[in-house]
């Protein structure tokens, strides 16, 4: 099958691309994404349709689909795979500019504060319609392949700053901003303090977005605690945890990381909606009250017991 004319032509090596999944998916998920396009694709699933497009479908399994999933699946191929992406990530990196890109979500993922979770995400929203029209089964291919070449430059810089002190950095300095290092052409050049600090901030919420993503908001919580730990002042986080929180139906902590992350900065956005959220169903939890058990609401204990989300389960009466 001959590649597609157009904005997206990509290298039909990008076996990523070919099967729609992130470059970091393990094989599980290469399994899982190759039997449910072999199923779309197999031609009892398309014994209705024209002669014409079960050929194109047979065309593209045969000479695409399972190619890439063979060499996805297979140990060693895997593993040299993923060196040329490693070794492809470096040189973009070299490059000292982003690759070239035509898709818009190649472009946005160029842009975005954590690549991690922009990158799954978009990869994802393409690969739900990737076999949906034939036709466009080779742009869509091409899209994912940029949205690769993006991953790879991003992630070689995150890898670049988060180096340990001490060690050579391969990342062009720039010339506007030189690092003292630069008066000394044998001395290592070492990351900025503010460097190290984002990358870092970076992969705890990158952690938090990726176990958000799957709704495991437990263990998307325990990343961005231990990112407050760190960082206590930083506002997004604090209104981030509180968003988590708030997704659990932990009104109370929600509440708690909200008013922090306000404290720091009185206009923030996420802060501010996670608060009149949880002021919204606490309200509502104490109207609702107050209609079942009439006059005895006005205890102050029956209305502050397990407030917000919690308000269904609070003390137990006196006798």
């Amino acid at each position: 099958m001959k590649p597609e004319q157009g904005l997206f032509q990509f290298d039909f090596d990008d076996y990523h691309a070919v099967l729609g999944v992130p470059i970091t998916a393990d094989t599980k998920t290469v399994r899982k994404r190759y039997l449910t396009i072999a199923r779309k694709l197999h031609p009892d699933s398309l014994s209705e349709a024209p002669a014409a497009e079960a050929r194109q479908a047979s065309e593209i399994l045969s000479k695409l689909v399972n190619p890439a999933y063979e060499a996805l699946s297979q140990e060693k191929s895997s593993t040299e795979h993923l060196l040329v992406l490693k070794l492809k990530g470096q040189s973009l990196r070299q490059s000292g500019s982003p690759p070239a890109v035509s898709s818009a979500a190649a472009q946005e993922l160029i842009k975005a504060s954590y690549a991690e979770a922009a990158y799954r995400q978009a990869v994802n929203g393409l690969a739900a319609r990737q076999f949906d029209q034939l036709d466009a089964v080779t742009s869509i291919m091409g899209e994912l392949s940029e949205l690769n070449l993006v991953y790879l430059y991003r992630s070689s810089l995150r890898d670049d700053t988060s180096a340990q002190p001490g060690t050579a950095s391969a990342r062009p300095q720039s010339t506007s901003a030189p690092t003292p290092a630069s008066s000394n052409p044998g001395q290592a050049t070492v990351p900025s303090p503010r460097h190290s600090q984002s990358a870092i901030l970076e992969s705890y919420i990158n952690r938090a977005q990726e176990y958000e993503y799957d709704k495991d908001y437990s263990r998307a919580i325990l990343e961005l605690r231990e990112a407050v730990k760190a960082y206590p002042t930083n506002g997004p986080c604090h209104s981030y945890l509180a968003t988590l929180y708030l997704k659990a139906g932990q009104a109370t902590m929600a509440r708690i990381h909200a008013k922090r992350a306000l404290d720091i900065n009185p206009k923030d956005e996420k802060a501010l909606a996670v608060q009149a959220r949880v002021d919204k169903a606490g309200s509502g939890s104490t109207s609702g009250a107050a209609k079942a058990t009439g006059p005895k609401s006005s205890n102050p204990k029956s209305s502050d017991q397990g407030g917000g989300f919690f308000g269904l389960f609070g003390g137990k009466k006196k006798s």
